[in-house]
């Protein structure tokens, strides 16, 4: 077990020393070998701190296992600088051509200063090699290139070689389409990397304003394509001299002419069948879509002849005829709907609506004869409002001071029309000498009576409410007339007068002094 540790231990050291010495004759560099193929740099066009990724156009030898990517150029030192270390070609993942992908470790910035300068000028050469872990001849290499038009800008073709564009179209749906139904315009700009627009035209015509090339394409979509076949194409301009514009091959294309929207004509008649003759008569049509633009004629039959009574354009969806001329007897109304434009909408007719227009019954006048009956009024006085008890004196059982009265008549008047009815009720506030003082208002007490009325009054005393026995001054209860009593009830106009007699029991403590209090009256 001991010997098999030791085995393996040397076995990692000699890996270690040997990697070691493949990465540093990379480093020194590796002889070019004849390029198999060309480098496809993202993105196209960028900045001196953009991130750059190359796409190979093609897989390396089947004996290669390794690839390493040098740079050449201004400022750079002579045989390159690596920009990608000796490594496996399965780091990279594949592109749909076979080819690899590969992203550089750093930006173009970044290696200028590795390389000890500032100015990025010019060309820049860049060599994929394809080779073996541990030997740095180049099995095949793939090349491509970057020119800095300024010290921060590059472009992925020479500035001073105009490149070529090609520019197809493709048109859906496949045609023919119907006139105003969406039509997509797509154009395809070669080299994918060429910046610039897209003009959609129509013949000579414009289609849109010039669309922005993403990514190789440019879309436009229009419904404003007329029936008739129109000649499409795609005009390319290049946002910079680096690229010649170009110009799809026209695409004939065949619009038809939309088929007329169906609509629907319905009818109604008022006021119901049987009005008299000379009456007015409303035939309102309704036309469906709404927005269908036209008049409805309508038609009236009568004994199998046909008389047109009128056409009213549509708004909104409908039309109104009123007529007052229709003869008495049996009327068949039909409404045609005509349309302005009969190529977007078909003309409808209504069903034939059966209506009777009755025999003339004569013209008739009025007059109104108006009376107003007077709200009247429910009114209550006291011809006179002081009332003065006797002085209290003790009771027999000496634990009260009582004294006795008789309430001033209360005059009631109603005159309201309707006859409601009435109801008078009274309450009282506490007894005051006008200073610190009091006597509880519970301790005053009343029994109804009704002094006279008017014979076609009925009123009824309210019920007797007796005093309380000396309830305490601050005493919170509800007793006696402290809460509201109904005095008398009463229904009939008329004049009533209704009383009642009081009885007060004051308590024996109560100071000496005269009382007063006020009792309020209320009728409703």
């Amino acid at each position: 077990m001991l010997k098999n540790r030791i085995s393996r231990a040397l076995a990692l050291g000699v890996a270690a020393v040997t990697t070691a010495v493949a990465a540093g004759l990379a480093t020194a560099g590796a002889a070019y070998a004849a390029p198999i193929g060309t480098i496809d740099i993202t993105p196209a066009t960028g900045a001196d701190t953009s991130g750059i990724s190359f796409t190979t156009s093609g897989a390396c030898p089947a004996n290669a296992t390794n690839v390493l990517v040098k740079v050449d150029g201004s400022g750079f030192p002579a045989g390159g600088l690596n920009v990608v270390g000796n490594s496996p070609i399965t780091t990279y993942p594949k592109a749909g051509n076979g080819g690899m992908v590969i992203p550089l470790t750093s930006t173009m910035r970044d290696y200028a200063s590795q390389a000890g300068f500032t100015t990025l000028q010019g060309r820049y050469d860049f060599t994929v090699i394809c080779r073996t872990a541990f030997n740095g001849t180049s099995l095949g290499d793939f090349t491509g290139a970057i020119w800095f038009t300024s010290n921060t800008t590059y472009q992925a073709n020479d500035p001073a070689v105009k490149t070529d564009t090609a520019t197809s179209l493709a048109v859906t749906p496949a045609g023919p389409a119907q006139a105003g139904s969406p039509v997509t315009l797509t154009a395809t700009v070669t080299p994918s990397g060429a910046a610039g627009t897209v003009q959609f035209k129509d013949g000579s015509a414009d289609l849109g304003t010039p669309v922005t090339v993403n990514g190789g394409t440019a879309t436009l979509t229009t419904s404003n394509l007329t029936a008739g076949t129109h000649a499409l194409t795609a005009v390319f301009t290049p946002a910079n001299a680096s690229y010649n514009g170009s110009t799809s091959t026209a695409v004939s294309y065949e619009v038809k002419a939309a088929a007329a929207t169906r609509t629907s004509t319905a009818l109604a008649v008022s006021p119901a069948s049987g009005t008299p003759q000379y009456s007015p008569v409303t035939l309102t049509g309704t036309v469906t879509p709404a927005g269908a633009a036209g008049s409805l004629k309508f038609t009236d039959t009568v004994g199998g002849t046909t008389t047109p009574l009128g056409t009213v354009p549509v708004g909104n969806g409908s039309a109104v005829l009123t007529t007052s001329s229709l003869p008495a007897g049996a009327h068949s109304f039909t409404a045609v709907f005509v349309p302005a434009d009969p190529a977007r909408y078909t003309a409808s007719d209504s069903n034939a609506v059966p209506y009777t227009v009755g025999a003339f019954t004569g013209v008739t006048s009025s007059e109104t004869i108006t009376t107003t009956v007077n709200a009247g009024a429910l009114v209550i006085s006291v011809d006179n409002p002081q009332v003065t008890l006797p002085s209290p004196v003790l009771n027999g059982d000496g634990d009260l001071l009582v004294t006795a009265g008789a309430l001033s008549p209360v005059t009631l008047t109603d005159t309201r029309a309707g006859n409601p009815g009435w109801t008078v009720s009274g309450q009282v506030t506490d007894f005051t000498d006008g200073a610190t003082h009091t006597i509880n208002g519970q301790n005053l007490g009343w029994s109804p009576k009704v002094v006279d009325k008017a014979p076609a009054q009925t009123v009824t005393p309210g019920s007797a409410v007796p005093a309380a026995k000396g309830a305490a001054s601050g005493d919170t209860g509800t007793a006696g007339l402290k809460s509201a009593r109904t005095l008398a009830n009463g229904t009939g106009l008329g004049t009533a007068h209704v009383g009642a007699d009081l009885a007060l029991n004051a308590p024996t403590s109560t100071t000496a002094g005269t009382y007063t209090t006020t009792l309020t009256l209320t009728a409703i």
